[in-house]
């Protein structure tokens, strides 16, 4: 390695680590205050590390709502509405790629224009039809709003493990006596399995972290911690230390989560970009 190699690769090493720092600081801010007093966390001038080690803003923010209600909630509504947009998409997916008719083609772009569609311009005709329906304020509303919004991402990462996937294992297990049926859930998807994680993981982020449906479609039964937290910013009133550690609660399983499965998301998304 050249000198000048040595050098731009510890410019970079130096680059990234001083990316990594200026993105991890508002919410290791976060964290430092969620254990301050809650004076502390409202004086000026501010200061970063707690000086008194405290839990008062836990105890607030279970005192002032039902913070393990709405973890449950958010947790049971993005779990179930995953897998079910796992199940649904995976076997869509597979039915299009594998399908070879002119019509394939058709629908793979629309799964992309449906991908690409804001929330927030269905969000209106959505709380329009669980009205009607009479699922408003209901777990079973955001687990079926969650599963469709979110399928089309399954169905659009799925496409591309399936092309890697050569036709001629369909093929052999045909032969072999095995039925579609048996030959997706026995072979193409154990194969595709790399992919189904990385879809599983990024489609449970996004309904973890999904505010405006949760907003618009419960009321206090099916009320997630999203929108919960929210609750204590108002015109008139800024709780910081409670929305902190709320922050801090409902982040941090999904920073671990993220860290545990960051190798199986490079291998998912490598894998994905490889065509056989």
């Amino acid at each position: 390695m050249t000198l000048k190699s040595k050098i731009l690769e510890r410019i970079l090493i130096a680059g990234s680590i001083i990316l990594v720092v200026l993105w991890l600081f508002p919410y290791i801010y976060v964290i430092c205050c969620s254990f301050k007093p809650g004076a502390e966390v409202i004086a000026v001038p501010p200061t970063f590390f707690p000086k008194v080690f405290s839990v008062e803003n836990f105890a607030n923010l279970f005192q002032r709502m039902d913070a393990l209600k709405f973890l449950m909630n958010s947790l049971s509504t993005s779990l179930i509405s995953t897998m079910i947009a796992l199940i649904l998409g995976s076997l869509a997916a597979y039915a299009i790629q594998r399908s070879g008719s002119r019509i394939s083609v058709g629908l793979i772009v629309l799964i992309l224009c449906l991908k690409m569609i804001p929330t927030s311009s269905i969000a209106v005709p959505i709380y329009e039809i669980i009205s009607r329906l009479g699922l408003y304020d209901t777990r079973i509303a955001l687990i079926i709003v969650y599963a469709a919004i979110n399928m089309p991402f399954v169905m659009w990462t799925m496409l591309s493990f399936y092309e890697g996937i050569p036709r001629t294992l369909d093929e052999a297990a045909c032969v072999d006596g095995c039925t579609s049926h048996q030959t997706f859930w026995k072979i193409i998807l154990p194969i595709a399995s790399p992919g189904l994680a990385t879809a599983f993981i990024f489609t449970l982020f996004q309904a973890w972290n999904d505010f405006l449906i949760a907003l618009l479609l419960t009321s206090t039964t099916a009320k997630t911690f999203t929108v919960g937290l929210a609750g204590f910013l108002s015109a008139y009133n800024l709780d910081l230390g409670p929305m902190c550690a709320g922050a801090f609660l409902f982040s941090f399983p999904v920073m671990v989560l993220s860290l545990a499965a960051q190798r199986c998301i490079v291998r998912g998304i490598t894998a994905g970009a490889v065509k056989g």
